[in-house]
């Protein structure tokens, strides 16, 4: 596997030191009602973007409703050479049930 999976957790961490790129793969709708801060909405336009002129030297945190999607657009960005690509298990819906009980 060219990807990572990566629990809410270790990516908070990862967030914190590393600063990756952080892509929301929802519709643009639920984007719009929430997302992870700073995070970018995919779209075809994007992901040309990313693949003809983005830097594959820093980290991708991909995250969708929950995990699957994510999944598939994570190894997308890896078979296209992005080195340090991870998905987050069980997407936004974790991430947000994580921080509505703190």
């Amino acid at each position: 596997m060219k990807y990572k999976t990566i629990s809410v957790e270790d990516s908070e961490t990862l967030i914190t030191d590393v600063k990756p790129m952080i892509l929301d793969c929802r519709d643009l709708k639920d984007y719009r009602q929430g997302h992870l801060d700073d995070a970018l909405h995919v779209h075809e336009g994007l992901k040309e973007s990313l693949i003809k002129k983005g830097d594959k030297e820093r980290s991708l945190l991909i995250y969708c409703y929950y995990g699957h999607a994510s999944e598939h657009l994570a190894e997308f960005f890896s078979d296209f050479g992005f080195k340090d690509v991870y998905s987050l298990a069980g997407g936004y819906s974790s991430w947000k049930d994580k921080h509505q009980a703190v």
